[in-house]
C-alpha cells in the first residue's frame, strides 16, 4: 500500500500502541500534524507551551506507564527546545522517542531557514538517533526507534525526519510490534559466587535503583531480602520500589539519605546492588564507601559494572530475571544479631529528625499532602531542597509513583513531568512538589494543565530563594549568599488565577490541612502557594566527597 511518509509516521505510532503524543507543531512538521488530525480519534496530542514541556510529559508518561514516550517538535528551535528533556531521559533511562522535522534534504546543509544538526546535536545523550533521507527506510527506523528505546538498558531515541521524506511516496506493510526479551545470561559460575557471597556472609544490605522500578521487580526484591534476612535501602531513583511501610526498608541513602539507611549500609560486609549506578551522589567518598565490603552488582548495563565502584561479582541482565532466579535458588538465612544491630539504628535519636510540628514548613505540608492523598496517588518533584523532602518525608507506596529527575537535575523538569504522568495514570489526581526557583523556569505549562483541565495539586514551597544552593553557601561558603537570595514579588495566587486554575496561600498551619483537602476536591489544576522560612535546610547531610563519619545532622 502506497502512503505519504507524514502518514507513514502516524501509523507506526498506532502500530505501536501510542495513544498520547505530546508536542508542538512547526512549519517542518505541518504534514505530520496534518495527519495527526486525520487520526485524532487513535492519537490523542497534548500542546505544550514550550517542546521542553512536551519532552517531559513523555519522559514521565513513560515512566508511568512503562510505555515509550513519544514527542514531536518542528526543527531548528523546535528541535533544540527539546535537548535538556532528551538528556534528563537519557540520564534516567526513560523510553522515549522524539520525532523531529527537518528541512528538505536538498536543502540541508545550506544555513536553511530553522536548519539544526540535531542528530549530531543530540548523539552523546540519545541510544542511537537517526536522520531519514530515504522514504523506502522511514518504516523500518521507526520501529527500530521503539525496539530500541525501550529494549535493555531504555533510554531516548530520536528520529529527524526531512520534510521531503514526510511528502515522499512509501510502501506500508503493517507488522506487529517486535516483543522485548528481557532474560538473564550469566554463566553458572557467576551466580554460584553470587549465592556464596550472599550465604557466606554476616551483614548483607540491599541497595536498590531505579532499574528495579523499571523492570516491575518489586516483588522479587522484597522475596529476595526476606530470603537472606536483608534490610533494604534505595538510591533516590528507586523510592516507590519498596513500600515505606515495609519492615526491611530503611529509606533512601546517599548524601540527604537517612541517616539508618546510610549507616548500616556502611557497616554492612555485603553490599547487593540493583539497578543503580553509584552517583557520586549516593556514594561520596568511593574509597571509603566500600571499604570493609564485598559488592555484588546486579544490572542491565554492563558498561556500569566497576564504572564507579569496583565488584567482586556482576550479574547482567533485567533485574527481574536476575532476581527470579537467585531468590529459586539461594537458601534461606536467618541473622539475628545483624536484625537486632538494625534495630538499634533505626531507633537512633539522629534517624528521627523531625521539623517543628507547630509551624508551616517542608515536613509539616508533605505530611498533610500524604494524609488526603490516596495510596496509588503519582507524586512528581522539580529539582532543588524540596526534592529532597519529598524523597525523606513522603509516604510512597506503590513502584512508579514518584517521578523526578534524578542523573541530570532539572530544574524545570516538574510542570511537564507532572502533566505526562497525569495523562499516563489515567488523568487520576497527581501531586507536584515545586519551589518559586523551578516553577519560574517552566511555569507557563500552567496554561498547558488549566487547557486540558488536568487534575493537578502543586504544592509551591516558596522560600524566596535558590534553598539547596543557599543550603550550600551556609555551611561550606561562610554564608556568601551569591545570587541565591530572589527578592521576586511574584503572586503565585494571583499567578494561577490569571492561567485560569484556583490558587491557594498558606502561611499559617492552621490553614494547611483545609487547603489541602480543597485543592484535593477541585476539578482541574489547584497551586497550593505554602511559605516556608528561607533557612531550612535539607538534613541529615553528607558533604560531597565525604563518608558517614562526615554526616551533619544539625545546622
Amino acid at each position: 500500500m502506497k502512503i505519504k511518509g507524514a502518514e507513514m509516521v502516524i501509523r507506526i505510532l498506532i502500530e505501536e500502541g501510542v495513544d498520547s503524543v505530546f508536542g508542538y507543531p512547526g512549519g517542518t512538521v505541518l504534514n505530520i500534524y496534518d495527519e495527526l488530525y486525520k487520526h485524532s480519534d487513535r492519537i490523542h496530542h497534548y500542546t505544550t507551551c514550550h517542546e521542553q514541556g512536551a519532552s517531559h510529559a513523555a519522559d514521565a508518561y513513560a515512566r508511568v506507564t512503562g510505555k515509550v514516550g513519544v514527542v514531536i517538535a518542528t526543527s531548528g528551535p523546535g528541535a533544540t527546545n527539546l535537548v535538556t528533556g532528551i538528556a534528563n531521559a537519557y540520564l534516567d533511562s526513560s523510553p522515549v522517542v522524539a520525532i523531529t522535522g527537518n528541512v528538505a534534504c536538498a536543502a540541508i546543509g545550506k544555513d536553511s531557514f530553522q536548519e539544526v544538526d540535531i542528530t549530531g546535536v543530540t548523539m552523546p545523550i540519545t541510544k542511537h538517533n537517526y536522520i531519514v533521507k530515504d522514504a523506502s527506510r522511514l518504516a523500518d527506523v521507526l520501529r527500530e526507534a521503539f525496539t530500541i528505546a525501550r529494549s535493555g538498558r531504555p533510554g531516548p531515541v530520536l528520529v529527524d525526519i526531512p520534510k521531503d521524506i514526510q511528502q515522499a511516496d512509501c510502501d506500508y506493510e503493517p507488522k506487529k510490534v517486535t516483543p522485548v526479551t528481557r532474560t538473564c545470561t550469566n554463566g553458572k559460575e557467576a551466580f554460584a559466587e553470587a549465592m556464596k557471597l550472599i550465604s557466606e556472609c554476616q551483614r548483607p544490605y540491599i541497595y536498590t535503583g531505579g532499574g528495579t522500578v523499571c523492570s516491575n521487580a518489586s516483588k522479587e526484591l522484597i522475596e529476595l531480602a526476606e530470603k537472606i534476612d536483608s534490610p533494604i535501602g534505595s538510591s533516590m531513583m528507586g523510592l516507590s520500589a519498596v513500600s515505606h511501610d515495609n519492615p526491611r526498608f530503611l529509606g533512601m541513602t546517599g548524601m540527604h539519605g537517612k541517616f539508618a539507611a546510610s549507616q548500616v549500609m556502611a557497616k554492612a560486609d555485603l553490599l547487593i546492588a540493583i539497578g543503580t549506578r553509584f552517583s557520586d551522589r549516593a556514594t561520596g567518598n568511593k574509597i571509603e564507601f566500600i571499604k570493609g565490603k564485598k559488592v555484588i552488582h546486579i544490572d542491565i548495563d554492563p558498561s556500569e559494572i566497576g564504572k564507579n565502584i569496583p565488584v567482586f561479582v556482576s550479574l547482567i541482565g533485567d533485574v527481574k530475571a536476575v532476581l527470579k532466579k537467585l531468590v529459586s535458588e539461594l537458601p534461606a538465612g536467618n541473622r539475628k544479631d545483624w536484625h537486632k544491630e538494625v534495630e538499634s539504628i533505626k531507633n537512633c535519636p539522629d534517624n528521627r529528625l523531625e521539623m517543628p510540628s507547630d509551624t508551616v514548613n517542608p515536613e509539616t505540608v508533605i505530611h498533610a499532602v500524604n494524609r488526603h492523598a490516596p495510596k496509588d496517588t503519582v507524586v512528581c518533584t522539580d529539582v532543588g531542597q524540596h526534592q529532597m523532602w519529598t524523597a525523606q518525608y513522603y509516604h510512597f507506596a506503590k513502584p512508579r509513583s514518584f517521578i523526578t529527575s534524578g542523573g541530570l537535575g532539572t530544574m524545570g523538569f516538574g510542570m511537564g513531568a507532572t502533566m505526562g504522568a497525569c495523562i499516563g495514570c489515567g488523568k487520576k489526581k497527581t501531586v507536584l512538589f515545586t519551589s518559586d526557583g523551578s516553577f519560574h523556569m517552566n511555569m507557563n505549562e500552567m496554561a498547558t494543565a488549566v487547557s486540558n483541565q488536568l487534575p493537578l495539586v502543586i504544592v509551591l514551597l516558596n522560600n524566596n530563594t535558590l534553598g539547596m544552593v543557599r543550603q550550600w553557601q551556609t555551611l561550606f561558603f561562610d554564608k556568601r549568599y551569591s545570587n541565591t537570595s530572589l527578592e521576586r514579588r511574584t503572586d503565585y495566587v494571583k499567578l494561577a488565577e490569571a492561567f485560569g486554575a484556583k490558587g491557594i496561600r498558606v502561611t499559617k498551619l492552621d490553614q494547611l490541612d483545609k487547603a489541602v483537602k480543597d485543592a484535593f476536591a477541585a476539578v482541574g489544576p489547584v497551586l497550593i502557594e505554602a511559605v516556608i522560612d528561607q533557612d531550612e535546610k535539607v538534613l541529615p547531610m553528607i558533604p560531597p566527597g565525604g563518608t558517614i563519619k562526615d554526616i551533619i545532622v544539625k545546622a
